[in-house]
């Protein structure tokens, strides 16, 4: 009987915690259901001694001042001590963006309502056109096995076809040339070309991703925007972001590369500039990028433009043509021959004006990439995990129902079926992830969080449905 007694009571404290209901009431309730079985008398005295203090210990939380004062504040001062304190760009990081529905998956009881009442964003007649015409032409114009076991890179006719049709301004503005596409847009667009190819794909993706004509379009000043973007619509210029190196990636604090404020000479004239020195890898487009999108660290040690002696991160345009600027050899990721290079700079002088958004900008450019980052990385990898998933669950089905062994088809075997089932079920996640981040940027949210978990899962996802499409 008494263990039936202390079963009840614990029931007590798990129900309201299970519940989340406030800690006032939850006090009452414990404490009710303590009276009850101290009242019952099952146990010895200092059983139901050690319960009361604990009580007492809960009521003593319902004390706020005293709570923060004497037991928030100093448990929080020890624990202090036991982890690393975060960089300025890991706090840049974590505060870009903004907050929708994604705050409901944390509290543990979302309100489902609240993701139904999102919009559901559609394409504009001029997006599906967009995707029936020129994306379907182009599609048709590739050969995937030329590309990738003859000629090493896209046939001339289609980076020809690619810029005609504006395949790389998809996300510029129309005032400047571009094609002035939703996300859904670029998404679908991007998804489709995947299924065909991830060489042309990965190459349309990265100018309409985190790059200089997106953080143009945000932070340019008015002339760079003039400069810029129309001839970055119609491909004259061809745009690479680099901000990977051999030392640094994610972890954007840690990276070498060094601008200095100082005096020098550019296009016969002694100005205030920029002497740049960089050495980044990986970096897509780069091989044949006539602008380079530069992450760099701003010192000004002479004070020339302000009182502070390092700005930290910033975000430059610089054209490949200058004296210093050097494009190494391609790199070949997993025998995947979309142009992806590394670059260096040795001693390279620009004008402060280059820095994207001009001086006013200088050391924001982590901030402004944090804040851009969230609407490319929703789209860019998640849309390709997507087109290429379709393709392969498409093939894989296909081909189980004219394959024959024991005069059935293989789809009708059950160790078959499971995959078959589970590959369409996971495409099925990466389809259900991207409809619901489409929605909240449709709604003008920045889903800084949600977009970081799109692009790992929406990925992870991709492999396992490649592995099984592999193994059917």
């Amino acid at each position: 009987m008494s263990l039936l007694w202390l079963l009840l009571l614990l029931a007590v404290p798990v129900t309201v915690a299970y519940r989340r209901t406030d800690l006032g009431t939850a006090t009452l309730a414990t404490g009710g259901a303590l009276v009850v079985y101290s009242l019952a008398g099952y146990g010895p005295f200092f059983w139901f001694l050690l319960l009361w203090i604990l009580f007492a210990g809960l009521v003593a939380l319902n004390f706020t001042d005293f709570r923060r004062e004497n037991i928030s504040a100093k448990l929080f001062n020890i624990y202090k001590t036991m982890v690393p304190s975060i960089s300025q760009t890991e706090r840049e990081a974590l505060e870009a963006g903004t907050v929708s529905w994604d705050a409901e998956l944390f509290t543990g009881k979302p309100e489902w309502s609240r993701l139904m009442s999102l919009p559901a964003p559609a394409l504009t007649e001029e997006e599906q056109a967009f995707l029936d015409g020129p994306v379907d032409t182009l599609c048709h114009m590739i050969n995937d096995w030329q590309i990738i076991h003859e000629l090493g890179d896209l046939p001339p006719e289609v980076w020809d076809y690619i810029k005609q049709e504006r395949f790389f301004a998809m996300i510029i503005p129309k005032e400047y040339g571009g094609l002035g596409f939703s996300s859904l847009a670029n998404s679908r667009v991007l998804a489709k070309l995947c299924s065909r190819s991830v060489v042309a794909a990965t190459t349309v993706a990265v100018p309409n991703s985190l790059g200089p004509g997106e953080l143009l379009v945000h932070y340019g000043t008015e002339e760079q925007k003039q400069r810029w973007l129309p001839a970055l619509a119609c491909g004259d210029e061809i745009p690479c972001f680099a901000l990977t190196g051999p030392r640094a990636g994610s972890d954007a604090g840690a990276i070498p590369d060094t601008g200095i404020v100082c005096k020098g000479t550019w296009e016969g004239k002694q100005i205030i500039g920029i002497r740049l020195n960089w050495d980044k890898r990986y970096i897509t487009l780069a091989p044949i990028a006539t602008v380079l999108g530069l992450a760099f660290k701003l010192d000004d040690p002479d004070h020339l433009i302000g009182e502070q002696d390092e700005y930290g991160i910033t975000a430059a345009l610089i054209p490949t043509n200058i004296e210093g600027v050097i494009i190494g050899r391609r790199h070949l990721p997993l025998n995947t021959p979309f142009q992806n290079g590394p670059t260096q700079g040795k001693d390279v002088f620009v004008p402060l004006d280059f820095i994207i958004g001009g001086v006013e900008r200088a050391g924001q450019g982590w901030r402004m990439l944090m804040q851009q980052l969230a609407a490319g990385r929703a789209i860019s990898l998640p849309s390709e995990s997507q087109g290429s998933s379709q393709a392969a669950l498409y093939a894989s089905a296909a081909y189980c129902s004219i394959r024959k062994q024991f005069n059935l088809p293989i789809a009708k075997f059950e160790g078959v079926e499971e995959v078959l089932a589970r590959m369409a079920g996971r495409t099925y996640i990466i389809n259900a992830g991207i409809g619901c981040t489409m929605s909240a940027l449709a709604a003008g949210e920045i889903p800084a969080l949600p977009s970081a978990i799109m692009k790992y899962h929406c990925t992870e996802l991709g492999r396992t449905i490649a592995n099984d499409a592999m193994d059917v």
